[in-house]
């Protein structure tokens, strides 16, 4: 799953496509390079940052996806918490929702996508964008996070979404310290008792640049070379222990990473 954030202010690459012409031209090399899923968000989910509205959003993506659609035959998915944005972007040409509140923002998603029968995906986060770094605590991090989505599987599912629509999504970042991601990531097999195909998005996170970074050395900047480096590190061990879609920045790397990791698996 290859990103497009159509957005200003996005941790890694804000600003960079926020303009339309920039953000199908990048949708379309990321469908060049190999994406099987391009993933369009106009709303920054970066921590500390604030919604935008409807309407904002829509004019942000919509252009995106329209355009893209008529291009590319790569699969797209839509970034979003809300049931009018996931609508329009369907509408559009989309076909995946991607919803990182797991329908507790906006609980009319889940109609949109069972009637427009796409798939969803359902995202673990530990509050909200703007509060979910302010010291994140668990009892039992992976009893904890598998006992969140599992309730939000049985959510989609009574809204009427199949159980062979519906794709997880730990959070890696989203409510976690480094410690927590990496255990994540290192127990995440425990996630295939919830018999849905498992998504992990470490590209470029805080996490791999904590580690990386000199301590006496300032914030490291999310596009160097290390810390793509650490990302196809993470995406290696997140596939050996059964990630089934890696959503990235950088597909091309990606591929090489996932081939090889494939190849070891299968021997």
């Amino acid at each position: 799953m290859g990103i497009v954030n159509v957005t200003p202010d996005s941790f890694s690459d804000g600003g960079f496509f926020f303009s339309s012409d920039a953000a199908v031209a990048q949708g379309e090399k990321l469908a060049e390079d190999g994406a099987d899923i391009i993933d369009i968000g106009g709303e920054s989910t970066r921590p500390f940052s604030e919604l935008v509205s409807d309407e904002e959003e829509i004019q942000r993506v919509i252009p995106v996806i329209e355009t893209l659609a008529k291009r590319i035959s790569t699969l797209i998915s839509i970034d979003t918490t809300k049931s009018s944005v996931a609508k329009r972007a369907l509408d559009a040409g989309a076909s995946i929702i991607n919803d990182i509140s797991a329908l507790r923002h906006d609980p009319e998603l889940a109609r949109i996508a069972a009637t427009h029968d796409v798939p969803l995906i359902l995202m673990h986060m530990l509050g909200t964008p703007k509060t979910m770094q302010v010291s994140p605590e668990y009892d039992d991090l992976i009893r904890d996070i598998k006992a969140f989505l599992e309730n939000a599987i049985n959510k989609a599912e009574k809204n009427g979404i199949p159980r062979t629509k519906i794709i997880i999504d730990p959070g890696i970042g989203f409510g976690k310290t480094v410690a927590h991601n990496l255990f994540l990531i290192q127990h995440l097999d425990e996630f295939k008792s919830l018999n849905a195909p498992i998504l992990i998005g470490p590209s470029r996170k805080k996490f791999i640049r904590n580690i990386l970074k000199d301590k006496s050395a300032e914030e490291i900047n999310p596009i160097s070379p290390a810390v793509e480096t650490g990302t196809q590190a993470a995406v290696a061990a997140a596939v050996l222990r059964g990630a089934h879609i890696v959503r990235v920045h950088d597909v091309a790397n990606t591929r090489a990473t996932i081939k090889m990791i494939d190849a070891m698996k299968n021997i």
